[in-house]
């Protein structure tokens, strides 16, 4: 197989990840290409274990999903053990096999002629999808953005491993007809510093051109439904339960203003174990701190669960906040940073390296801290809190920052480029 109407102007991009489903932050990212793309004249399709993109765009393969059993028998046995049992080599490439025949029908099927991989080459959540990617794209040399949000050296639990072959061959792979895109330029350095690969610098980004709507009266009911009491204020942590995100800080910061504050947490445990959520939950217990976990109720569209309960957009839940925390210890770029500047929501930062890096020289305000929660961050939390109009120059700045640097019109310029990369300039 070999890639097919290379001369058209519009293309038929396919979209290939481990699911496109719900508020992670790959999904969310893909979701933004996908519309700047459609804004450029082009069709999209996904190739992924879970969708909630249009069903006759989609192409569901379970084993796709980092969730499936027999990933997760895989991934159970790879990253704990020193030496790889000829079981392991045998089911990993079983599923390797499938995975390719799949990809190869995928392309037949929605008539294929550019690849966007999200993330799939880029941590092993689900290894056999990321050799099947790389064989593929290897024998058919198919025109490929690999979009990287984390890579495998920046999580420890990936470290310890007996399959340093497959992450050599496919977690990233050097292939000519793949062009590599980081989001952060501490993972430009490392990818080029540890593979010798280049990579194109392309931010998370917002529609920050169209300003989020007006509330229309359906949130109102959020806080109640949360069990927030009247008056009481909606400290937002909009990430999923996992260690890296400090949800510690977060806890601590609403016990030591001493303000009536519920911490609410937008989204669910996610890909990692749900120890660190009990963890959390005891902590939040321990200092009497209100903890709402809200991934049930809270997703990417408004709509209803099989209860009848509704089910608020991560719009929604942004709108009603008083205050976004965001102490993560490590983050690939910062997407519930971008979310709160984009709700005009202040936010609380622990000053984690790439908004160090990349982010704050930019002049963005927030209220930081590094590493523990200080007075000085709970009297400046207070001041933000108290006095409004502190905040709203704080916000407005962020915001114009934010159209300035992290727009659509920023990713379109991006995308352009990289078209003319894969296909050459067209008359």
């Amino acid at each position: 197989m070999t890639p097919r109407h290379k001369d058209r102007k519009e293309h038929r991009v396919g979209f290939v990840s481990t699911r496109f489903s719900g508020t992670d932050g790959v999904s969310l990212e893909a979701e933004k290409w996908a519309a700047v793309l459609h804004g450029l004249g082009h069709q999209t399709f996904f190739l992924c274990g879970l969708s909630n993109q249009p069903p006759d765009r989609s192409y569901i393969v379970p084993q796709a999903h980092f969730l499936h059993p027999d990933i997760r028998s895989i991934n159970s046995r790879a990253f704990t053990n020193q030496h790889r049992p000829p079981s392991l080599t045998e089911s990993i490439l079983q599923l390797k096999s499938l995975l390719k025949d799949h990809l190869q029908a995928f392309v037949r099927q929605f008539d294929i002629d550019l690849l966007i991989v999200e993330n799939a080459l880029t941590i092993p959540m689900n290894l056999p999808l990321g050799m099947a990617l790389t064989e593929f794209i290897a024998e058919t040399g198919y025109p490929t953005i690999a979009h990287h949000h984390d890579f495998y050296w920046e999580r420890d639990r990936f470290l310890s491993n007996c399959v340093p072959d497959y992450l050599a061959m496919a977690f990233p792979p050097r292939l000519p007809s793949i062009h590599h895109v980081v989001i952060n330029s501490q993972a430009a350095h490392q990818l080029s510093f540890r593979t010798g690969i280049p990579a194109v610098l392309i931010p998370n980004i917002m529609e920050f051109e169209r300003p989020p709507d007006e509330p229309d009266g359906y949130a109102e009911t959020l806080a109640a439904d949360l069990g927030l009491s009247p008056g009481q204020k909606l400290f937002l942590q909009p990430t999923r339960i996992v260690q890296r995100k400090g949800i510690e800080h977060a806890i601590e910061l609403v016990r030591r203003t001493g303000l009536d504050a519920s911490l609410v947490i937008s989204h669910a445990y996610g890909d990692e174990p749900d120890d660190y959520q009990k963890r959390i939950c005891d902590y939040a217990a321990l200092l009497n701190v209100p903890l709402t976990l809200a991934g049930g109720v809270v997703q990417n569209q408004r709509g209803r669960t099989p209860d009848g309960q509704k089910i608020y957009s991560l719009a929604d839940v942004y709108q009603q906040a008083d205050l976004v925390t965001y102490p993560s210890t490590i983050e690939g770029f910062g997407n519930a940073f971008l979310e709160a500047v984009y709700y005009r929501k202040p936010v609380v930062v622990n000053a984690y390296t790439i908004y160090e890096l990349d982010i704050k020289p930019k002049g963005f305000q927030a209220i930081e801290f590094d590493g523990y929660i200080t007075e000085q961050t709970v009297q400046k939390t207070l001041a933000v809190l108290n006095t409004p109009g502190l905040a709203g120059e704080m916000v407005d700045t962020n915001y114009q920052l934010g159209k300035r640097y992290y727009s659509f019109k920023i990713l379109e310029r991006h995308l352009k480029t990289l078209l003319v990369d894969c296909f050459g300039e067209r008359a």
